[in-house]
């Protein structure tokens, strides 16, 4: 019988024997997990001379010897010589030191898991015999589905009481299937979610029942929470001890305003950490087929919010056609928009795509040009949410055309 055991190696000895590709990768997760590795082999492979030529662990050159054991805490055989494995493995049960022999599992005391971590949990596979069938191909492959489960959003709340912390996530353009692995594990350890009116909407139906959602959505020209209340939403939350995750649509640091609640968090003592998402700004023209940068035709892109019109840099950029215009939140101002750019000079036939909705079944482009873009959006009664593209790039058929 097996007992699964989470050992801390961080400041504590790790006797690694052997130089190749297996003592390499397992050396760098020793490391990785603060553990002080003592590697002896004749002979190191590539990844492993790097981490002796960068001081991260102490080699000793020659055959592994039963001194070799003392003072550590775990050791790894893996010589690559089923006799030297085996007769470390001897050595480590007559020290009483826990030892995994990585040619053969069933003769060492231990065994290294298969595993996956979702958050501030790690979850390890290992097999449950000293049978010489043991197989770590199907550890892995079990980590793996079950790594895939946590990444659909299982349940993941704390059951015991814990500090409290907040964690602004991206949420994407709107699709759920936008969203990160990483905001998806985010929202699974959430107790309360605080959400806005875009993003993935869809998500928070799937979240389980008794988390708390709080809607602080605004819509253009009303904002019944404003951002200071959002900020003490936030902080009082995460001081009772709850997780907090802040869905936001987008990238919470793109237009988000995340920053002014990373800081809001920070002043108050606050833990916070942030997930980036799929900016709608990029998301949503790709979606669309309109390629923000093409070879040949366009190598920059800038992005700006449409709420005062635009600045000189974005209205070069229409001008000089030298860069793709991005223009967010800017459905209201797009006559505006027009007007300003026909008035710096630049050229009225220039290409716009309005893309509402991305990434959701309601998706749709509207096309134009600069000078007449404003009334086909109007007939076409185009409404936010909406992405504006300007350039040579909105035009249809670019792709075709090159292909």
């Amino acid at each position: 019988m097996t007992t699964l055991l989470g050992l801390d190696v961080a400041g504590r000895t790790v006797l690694v024997a052997g130089g190749g590709p297996v003592a390499a990768r397992r050396a760098r997760a020793l490391l990785d997990d603060g553990a002080r590795v003592r590697l002896v082999a004749p002979e190191v492979c590539e990844d492993l001379a790097e981490l002796v030529a960068a001081g991260t662990l102490d080699w000793s050159a020659r055959d592994v010897a039963p001194a070799d054991l003392d003072g550590a805490w775990l050791v790894l055989a893996a010589t690559g010589s089923a006799a030297a494995n085996r007769e470390l493995a001897a050595w480590a049960e007559a020290a009483r030191v826990w030892c995994v022999n990585a040619g053969a599992a069933h003769e060492g005391s231990a065994r290294t898991p298969a595993t996956t971590r979702s958050g501030d949990v790690l979850v390890g596979v290992v097999t449950d015999a000293r049978a010489a069938a043991a197989d770590p191909g199907r550890s892995r492959a079990v980590r793996d589905r079950i790594a895939a489960t946590l990444a659909d959003g299982v349940d993941q709340r704390r059951r015991r009481p814990g500090p409290g912390r907040v964690v602004l996530v991206g949420g994407g353009p709107g699709a759920v299937d936008l969203l990160t692995l990483r905001g998806r594990r985010e929202l699974a350890q959430a107790d309360v979610v605080v959400a806005d009116r875009l993003g993935p909407r869809g998500v928070l139906a799937e979240l389980p029942a008794g988390v708390e959602i709080v809607e602080v959505g605004k819509t253009p020209g009303h904002h019944p929470v404003p951002q200071h209340e959002i900020n003490a939403i936030l902080v009082e939350r995460a001081r009772r001890g709850q997780r907090v995750v802040r869905l936001k649509g987008g990238d919470p640091f793109v237009y988000g305003r995340g920053g002014e609640e990373v800081l809001a968090c920070r002043e108050a003592g606050v833990d916070v950490d942030v997930v980036p998402g799929v900016s709608s700004a990029l998301a949503v023209p790709a979606l669309a087929g309109i390629p923000l940068t093409h070879r040949g035709s366009v190598a920059a892109l800038h992005v700006v919010t449409g709420h005062a019109g635009l600045d000189d840099v974005a209205l070069a950029c229409v001008r000089d056609r030298a860069a793709t215009l991005v223009v967010l939140m800017g459905v209201s101002n797009l006559a505006r928009i027009a007007t300003e750019a026909l008035a710096a000079g630049a050229d009225a036939a220039t290409p716009v795509a309005v893309v509402e909705s991305g990434s959701t079944p309601q998706q749709r482009v509207t096309r134009g040009r600069l000078d007449d873009i404003a009334d086909v959006a109007r007939r076409a009664r185009v409404r936010a949410p909406a992405v504006i593209v300007v350039g040579d790039v909105a035009a249809p058929g670019v792709l075709e055309a090159a292909s």
